[in-house]
């Protein structure tokens, strides 16, 4: 990788899904190529070609990730990301009419680069492992969303047609839940099937607990007195059972997810450190990892990591204006992780949660100071993840008196 005084020439790349429009311009500003390019094999290749004639070149993009990142890297150049809100800053610096177009993207920032680029941050390549688990912890987060909407529908569709079965299981996440569906579509179904089938199933599925089981077997017997017409049946309960089927394929999906990402966690070297933050355990640590990454001058202090989080607030003052708000420029994968781990973390730590507490008691809303909670860790995480120290609970405690922390007069002596 260059550093900024090597480099003579500036580009800009205007990526999109099947065209990618650059721009180069020199140390002056003048603009000594511009051309258009396909999102192929053929296409990348002439774009390097075009570009062997200026080899010392640093090229700005509007996205952080990506294929189009990927293959800048991967042809060597020295690559700076561009917020879509700076782009957009500068894109109109450049043209205030409000005037846009693929080729006017490109040059803006190239020139942007040229002109501001010398306290840009440029992005190295990055770790396969730690790219892989921050990819699959995503993908994770999305199929947990899915399954959460089909359970949704499922219980939307027991409704209108099947009450009873809504009353005999409280945890719709559970596997147990949709074999019922499948099992015993629907309450015609269930109640011809007869006691010793109900017996059966509920200890098949580990489900007979002497103190909810004559309550399922009471609800199951009494499933057709409160149930939807026939057509209702017919039509909701072939839906009820597919999405049942569609929840049984997503789980088996999801656990080959967790034993990847746990198998790619265990092989990184900070394992133990993202694995004894209290609260994060199997499920967050790994998301934590992912997000943050591996590459310790990426955050000159703890506030880099709070701002890429959302946590840090966003303070605008101006002669008698002082006004605070919630950052919302950021990470929102970072951001949710956080929150579950500072969530997490107040069963664990009785400092974590005489801290909420307290500014729960300031009126603040849940959300409002799980954030607080979570950037007081953050600061902490940086610590150590600069330090490549694992969390100490009495090494915490003592730093906590030797500064006089305000959290231990809230804590339980």
């Amino acid at each position: 990788m260059k550093t900024w005084k090597e480099i003579t020439h500036y580009a800009g790349l205007d990526w999109a899904k099947e065209q990618q429009q650059v721009a180069v311009v020199d140390q002056e500003g003048r603009v000594v190529a511009e051309f258009r390019f396909a999102h192929t094999a053929e296409g990348w290749g002439e774009c390097r070609q075009r570009l062997q004639e200026f080899p010392v070149l640093a090229m700005a993009i509007e996205t952080s990730q990506g294929a189009a990142v990927e293959k800048l890297l991967e042809s060597g150049y020295t690559v700076y990301p561009v917020h879509p809100r700076r782009a957009k800053s500068y894109r109109e610096r450049k043209r205030p009419g409000g005037d846009k177009d693929d080729a006017l993207d490109a040059w803006s920032l190239a020139d942007a680069l040229r002109v501001d680029g010398a306290g840009w941050k440029p992005l190295a390549p990055e770790d396969p492992v730690l790219q892989q688990l921050r990819l699959l912890c995503r993908d994770e987060v999305a199929l947990i969303a899915q399954r959460t909407a089909l359970i949704n529908q499922l219980q939307q569709a027991l409704y209108e047609y099947y009450p009873a079965a809504l009353e005999a299981f409280d945890d719709w996440t559970h596997p147990a839940a949709w074999a019922f569906v499948v099992t015993f579509p629907t309450p015609q179904v269930l109640v011809a099937a007869g006691r010793r089938k109900w017996q059966n199933f509920l200890h098949a599925h580990r489900l007979w607990r002497p103190e909810t089981a004559p309550k399922r077997l009471e609800v199951f017997a009494r499933a057709e007195a409160f149930r939807g017409g026939e057509a209702v049946s017919a039509a909701k309960s072939l839906l009820a059972v597919t999405q049942a089927k569609l929840l049984r394929a997503l789980q088996t999906q999801l656990e080959e997810y967790r034993r990847r990402i746990e198998q790619l966690f265990e092989q990184h070297p900070d394992h133990d450190l993202f694995g004894s933050l209290p609260g994060a355990a199997v499920k967050l640590a790994p998301r934590l990892l992912g997000e943050i990454g591996g590459d310790r001058d990426r955050f000159a202090d703890a506030n880099g990591l709070q701002c890429l989080c959302g946590t840090a607030p966003v303070r605008y003052e101006s002669g008698q204006c002082h006004r605070v708000r919630l950052r919302r420029a950021c990470n929102k994968h970072l951001r949710y992780a956080v929150h579950l781990w500072a969530d997490l973390s107040r069963a664990r730590c009785p400092w974590a949660q005489a801290y909420y507490a307290a500014h729960r008691a300031k009126g603040q809303s849940h959300a409002q100071a799980l954030r607080c909670l979570g950037n007081r860790w953050l600061k902490i995480l940086w610590k150590m993840w600069q330090t490549r120290t694992c969390y100490d609970a009495d090494l915490h405690a003592r730093n906590q008196t030797q500064h006089g922390s305000w959290v231990l007069q809230l804590q339980p002596s």
